[in-house]
C-alpha cells in the first residue's frame, strides 16, 4: 500500500480514538493530570512489573503472598488512576480520599504478608483476631469499589448478590438454592484468607502467567508489529473480492491476540482499517462490524489468546502448550465466519479488491521479518513444553532486543521504565476483575451453588442436551454484557459449565462453549462495546452495527455447538478420518448460514431460498449423523445450482429487472 492511501485513511485523531475508548472501554477512563502523583504511579508500576519479573526468573512466593502483593500493588494504582466520578476526572492531581483508599488497599493486602505465618497456622487452632476481621472486610470494600471505577458495575452487582447470599442463604422461600448461611465474620475471612476466593486460581494466575503476556503485549506494541501485521494481511488478501474488509479481519486477528481487549483492538486498528474499508464501498455499519468481530475473536487467537485461557487451562487441568493446540480449529473457524460474511457482502455490493500497485511490497517483509522472532519464539517454547512463566520470560527478552534493532522503536532507559509502567496499568483492570470474580467462585463453592444451579438448569431443560447448551450460552452472553471475558469465563465455568459436564461431555469442551460465549458476548446485541466502539469510529448508526456484527459472525456461532457434540474437533481422541467429515460439514454449514444472513450466494436469493438455505446449513452441522448432513449438503448444492444458472442466463441476456 502506498504512503499516499495509508495517509488518506487516516480520518480519527488520537483525541476522538481516546473518547470512544472511554465511552464503551471502562478501563480506559482514567485520570489525565496526575500533577505530581504521576511519580507515585511510575513508582507502583515499575515496581509491580519487577516483582513479576523477578518471581519469574526465581520462583514465585506461596500463593497468599504472591496474590497479595499483586492486588494490593494493583488496588493502589487504581485508586490513583482512576476516579470515582466523571466529575473528578478533570481535576488536576488526586483528592486526598482516594489517597487515602490507595494507602488503606496497599495495607489491607499486604497484611497477609505481614501476618502470613499466624494466618495460616495458629487461626486453625485459635481463630482470627478482632483485627484480621475488620482488614478482611475492608479489603473486600476496597476491591469492590476500585473494581467498580476501573471494570464497571455489573460484576460489583453480581459479586455483592453472591456475597448476600453467602450470609443469608439460609432463608427459607430460596427452596433448593437455601444454605445453612455464613456469618459476615466467617464468611469475609474466608474469602480473604484461604485460596478459594480471592485469591484462588484466577488471581493466581494472573499474578504468575497473564501479568507476563500482558507486559509483553506491551513491549510488542513498541515494536511496531501492528503495522506489521496490518501490512502483511493486505498483501496477502488485499487484491481479491472485498480486500480491505478481508485484510481488516486478518489484521485485527493477530493484532487481538496481542491487546487483549474487544474494545481497545477495535479502536487501535479500526481507525485504520474502517475508513479504508468505507472507502472502498462497504457500508459504515459494515466496517465497523467486520472490525469489532475480527478484533474480538482475537481472544480466541492462540498461541496468545485472552487472559482467561490460561486460567480455563488450570481449570481443565492441562498444559497452556496443549490447549492452545486444542483452540486451532475453534479459532480457525471463527475467522473463517468472519471471512465468509465480509465475502458476501462484497460479492453483494460488487467491491472489489485493491490494485495491485498498492499494496506493501513483499520486499517490505523481508526487512521486517525479525518482528515476528518474540512471538516464533513463544510459540516454539509452549509447544515443546516449557511452561508459560518460561516462555513469556523468553518472549520478553526477544521484543526487548528487537526494539533496539530500529531507531524508531529503540527504547532508552527511560522508554524501558515507562514500557513497566505500562504493563501495570494495562494489567490492572484485569486483576480488578480476577479478584473480584474470585468472591463469585469463593461463594459458588463454600454454598455448593454450582452443582445446584447445574442441576437446576438441567431441569429447565428437561435433560434436553441441546437445551442446556442453549440456556448455557444465553447465560454467558447476558454476563458477557457487563462482564470482561475474564470474570465472564471465571464465573460461568464455575456456575454453567458443570451443567454440560452432567453429560460426559469432555471438560476442555464444556470449558471451551462457555470461553467461546463470554467473548463473543462483545459482538451481540443489544449491550455488544466492541461493535459500539466500531461504529464510533464508522460513524454509523451503533445498534445497526451491533446487529451487523451479529450478523457477520453468525455462523461462528454454531462452531461451540459443532465442537462440543463432536469434541474431535478440539482434537480429542481424533485421528484424520474422524476429524475431516465433521470439518467439511461444518465448513459448508458455515458457508449456507453465512450467506443467509447477509442474503447473498452465488446470487441475491429469494425468500424460498434463504429458508432452504439456512435449513440446509444447520442440516449440515447437524452432529452425529451423516445423513441429515448430507441432506442438508445437498439442499445447499441445489440451491447454489438454481443461482448459478439464473444468474448466467441473466449475464448472457440481460434485461430491466424492478426491486
Amino acid at each position: 500500500m502506498t504512503n499516499k492511501t495509508r495517509n488518506e485513511t487516516v480520518e480519527i485523531d488520537e483525541k476522538e480514538k481516546q473518547a470512544i475508548m472511554e465511552k464503551y472501554d471502562k478501563e480506559s477512563n482514567n485520570r489525565y493530570d496526575l500533577g505530581k502523583w504521576i511519580w507515585v504511579v511510575a513508582i507502583l508500576g515499575i515496581s509491580l512489573t519487577s516483582f513479576h519479573l523477578y518471581t519469574a526468573f526465581v520462583g514465585s512466593y506461596g500463593a497468599l503472598i504472591q496474590g497479595a502483593i499483586h492486588l494490593g500493588s494493583a488496588l493502589a494504582l487504581i485508586y490513583i488512576l482512576y476516579p470515582i466520578n466523571k466529575r473528578a476526572k478533570g481535576k488536576a492531581g488526586v483528592p486526598w480520599y482516594d489517597a487515602l483508599l490507595s494507602i488503606a488497599a496497599l495495607f489491607s493486602c499486604f497484611y497477609i504478608v505481614w501476618h502470613y505465618e499466624r494466618l495460616v497456622t495458629d487461626t486453625v487452632l485459635f481463630g482470627f483476631e478482632p483485627l484480621d476481621i475488620i482488614v478482611s472486610f475492608l479489603a473486600i470494600v476496597l476491591l469492590l469499589e476500585a473494581t467498580r471505577r476501573a471494570v464497571g458495575m455489573p460484576i460489583v452487582i453480581i459479586a455483592i448478590a453472591a456475597l448476600l447470599y453467602g450470609v443469608y442463604g439460609n432463608m427459607a422461600w430460596l427452596g433448593v438454592f437455601s444454605h445453612s448461611g455464613f456469618s459476615w465474620s466467617n464468611m469475609t475471612t474466608q474469602l480473604m484468607y484461604s485460596t478459594e476466593a480471592i485469591f484462588g486460581t484466577p488471581i493466581q494466575i494472573s499474578s504468575t502467567f497473564i501479568y507476563l503476556f500482558l507486559f509483553f503485549g506491551v513491549l510488542l506494541v513498541r515494536t511496531n508489529i501492528g503495522q506489521f501485521f496490518n501490512d502483511m494481511a493486505f498483501r496477502l488478501t488485499g487484491r481479491y473480492t472485498g480486500g480491505t474488509a478481508k485484510a481488516a479481519v486478518a489484521a485485527s486477528g493477530l493484532q487481538g491476540m496481542v491487546t487483549g481487549s474487544s474494545v481497545a483492538n477495535t479502536v487501535g486498528s479500526g481507525s485504520f482499517t474502517i475508513p479504508m474499508m468505507k472507502r472502498s464501498g462497504f457500508r459504515p455499519e459494515f466496517s465497523g462490524a467486520a472490525e469489532a468481530t475480527a478484533s474480538t475473536g482475537g481472544q480466541l487467537m492462540p498461541p496468545i489468546m485472552g487472559a482467561a485461557a490460561f486460567i480455563m487451562a488450570e481449570y481443565v487441568g492441562i498444559p497452556y502448550n496443549e490447549l492452545i493446540v486444542y483452540a486451532i480449529i475453534p479459532a480457525i473457524l471463527y475467522f473463517l465466519g468472519v471471512f465468509l460474511g465480509t465475502h458476501f457482502e462484497a460479492r453483494k455490493h460488487g467491491i472489489l479488491g485493491v490494485p495491485k500497485s498498492e499494496l506493501p511490497p513483499v520486499s517490505s517483509f523481508a526487512k521486517r521479518l525479525d518482528m515476528i522472532l518474540p512471538l516464533v519464539t513463544i510459540i516454539g517454547l509452549l509447544l515443546i513444553g516449557y511452561t508459560p512463566t518460561y516462555a513469556a520470560l523468553w518472549g520478553i527478552g526477544a521484543a526487548f532486543a528487537i526494539s533496539f534493532l530500529r531507531s524508531d522503536t529503540r527504547l532508552s532507559l527511560l522508554g524501558i521504565l515507562q514500557a513497566m509502567e505500562q504493563g501495570a496499568r494495562v494489567a490492572l483492570p484485569v486483576i480488578a476483575a480476577c479478584a473480584s470474580a474470585g468472591i463469585i467462585v469463593g461463594i459458588v463453592v463454600f454454598t455448593g451453588l454450582g452443582g445446584t444451579l447445574a442441576n437446576g438448569i438441567i431441569q429447565i431443560a428437561g435433560g434436553n442436551f441441546f437445551l442446556v447448551l442453549f440456556l448455557t450460552m444465553l447465560a454467558c452472553i447476558l454476563l458477557g454484557m457487563g462482564l470482561p471475558t475474564t470474570a465472564n469465563y471465571v464465573v460461568t465455568a464455575s456456575v454453567a459449565a458443570p451443567a454440560i459436564l452432567a453429560f460426559d461431555v469432555p471438560p476442555i469442551a464444556a470449558h471451551m462453549f462457555v470461553f467461546y460465549f463470554g467473548i463473543v458476548a462483545d459482538i451481540t446485541p443489544p449491550v455488544c462495546l466492541a461493535a459500539y466502539a466500531g461504529a464510533g469510529i464508522a460513524r454509523a448508526n451503533p445498534m445497526r452495527t451491533g446487529v451487523m456484527a451479529f450478523k457477520v459472525a453468525i455462523a461462528a456461532f454454531i462452531v461451540p455447538y459443532v465442537f462440543v457434540a463432536n469434541p474431535v474437533l478440539l482434537l480429542q481422541d481424533w485421528t484424520f478420518a474422524t476429524l475431516i467429515g465433521p470439518l467439511l460439514t461444518a465448513i459448508i454449514g458455515m458457508v449456507a448460514i453465512s450467506a443467509t444472513l447477509m442474503n447473498y450466494f452465488i446470487d441475491k436469493p429469494s425468500i424460498i431460498e434463504r429458508f432452504f438455505l439456512f435449513a440446509g446449513g444447520i442440516m449440515s452441522v447437524y452432529p452425529n449423523d451423516i445423513f441429515i448432513s448430507l441432506g442438508g449438503i445437498a439442499i445447499i448444492v441445489v440451491i447454489g445450482l438454481i443461482q448459478y444458472f439464473r444468474k448466467k442466463k441473466q449475464d448472457q441476456d440481460p434485461s430491466p429487472t424492478t426491486a
